[in-house]
């Protein structure tokens, strides 16, 4: 059964990350980021979620919010309109060791 954890509404980028990072804790593993056309909602593997209102794909500040939570998504068609209710993306993606430097 889904339980929502917390409810915030934001239009502005900083404001909304501050919240994922405080309360994406009192949510277990993460599993799984949904991002609708006006708002985000992040998905622990209980399928207990929070939900962020304002702030959807259409909007630029959604890049670092699934970013923020290691989303795997594509930068460059996340923005663009799509026929299902919402997009859904694992979380949890890992960096190769190293992948930030140039050999």
């Amino acid at each position: 059964m889904s339980t929502l954890i917390a409810v915030a509404e934001f239009t502005d980028l900083d404001s909304a990350q501050q919240f994922v990072k405080r309360t994406r804790w009192e949510l277990r593993e993460l599993w799984r980021v949904r991002v609708f056309p006006d708002r985000y909602q992040l998905i622990d593997v209980n399928k207990d979620y929070f939900e962020l209102r304002g702030i959807g794909y259409r909007d630029p500040g959604i890049v670092p919010l699934l970013r923020l939570v290691n989303a795997a998504f594509d930068p460059a068609t996340i923005h663009e309109p799509t026929v299902s209710e919402y997009k859904e993306f694992p979380t949890g993606r890992r960096w190769a060791w190293a992948h930030d430097r140039v050999m």
